[in-house]
């Protein structure tokens, strides 16, 4: 069975999975699944209706972080992992950093930023002190030289290229400031967008993101 990565191509935590897909070249396929509102049949795959998931062999998988491990250890060609088990660790330790301590909290921005709606002063205050700290943290694990790990492209650029643009850009919409300044986002951006897995994501949430506001409006008719 060809693997099925399952959700929608505006997903940051989606595209994360299918960088990593195109990058190792793992053969699979796509299927479009929406969780607003979430279908009763999806929650017999991923039980919190969530996604991306992934439909294996075996079964489903939820959670992108699982899958991302499963994807590496179930297609160990073109490893996205240092072979060393501490730099290994290191690489999953700039992911953690990314996504509880810098995209989870700007996530709660999204909503005013992206989604026409409104966020309270209280979060946004929040959200400042929260996010200042976690990209403090960030910056000192963080290498960038040229990859967010070091030398070699990595999980945590899979990871990167889409938390970090869209984080930024949450923060100068909402907070009229970017709270990532003090990171080369733009230039590191650039720079993966030269990679074909990232041009084929970019191009696809365009057209993922469209579907979604024609998606939108018919409900709300």
């Amino acid at each position: 069975m060809t693997l099925k990565l399952c959700g929608f191509a505006v997903s940051n935590y989606y595209n994360k999975l299918k960088i990593q897909l195109l990058e190792k070249n793992v053969p699979f396929v796509e299927e479009l699944v929406w969780v607003n509102p979430v279908d009763p049949a999806v929650l017999l795959r991923s039980p919190m209706g969530k996604v991306p998931f992934l439909e294996t062999l075996h079964g489903c998988l939820t959670e992108s972080a699982v899958c991302a491990d499963y994807i590496e250890q179930a297609y160990p060609e073109h490893s996205l992992l240092p072979t060393d088990a501490f730099e290994a660790a290191k690489v999953r330790e700039l992911i953690a950093y990314m996504e509880l301590h810098i995209e989870l909290v700007a996530r709660e921005l999204y909503a005013q930023a992206f989604f026409g709606g409104k966020v309270s002063e209280g979060t946004q205050q929040r959200v400042r002190q929260a996010l200042t700290k976690g990209v403090e943290g960030f910056s000192k694990l963080a290498r960038f030289s040229p990859y967010v790990a070091g030398a070699n492209f990595s999980l945590a650029d899979c990871a990167a290229s889409v938390h970090l643009p869209l984080a930024s850009l949450a923060t100068k919409l909402v907070l009229g400031e970017d709270l990532l300044a003090s990171l080369p986002v733009k230039e590191y951006s650039k720079r993966m967008a030269e990679r074909s897995s990232v041009q084929q994501v970019l191009a696809d949430r365009k057209i993922s993101a469209e579907l979604m506001s024609a998606r939108y409006a018919g409900l709300g008719n």
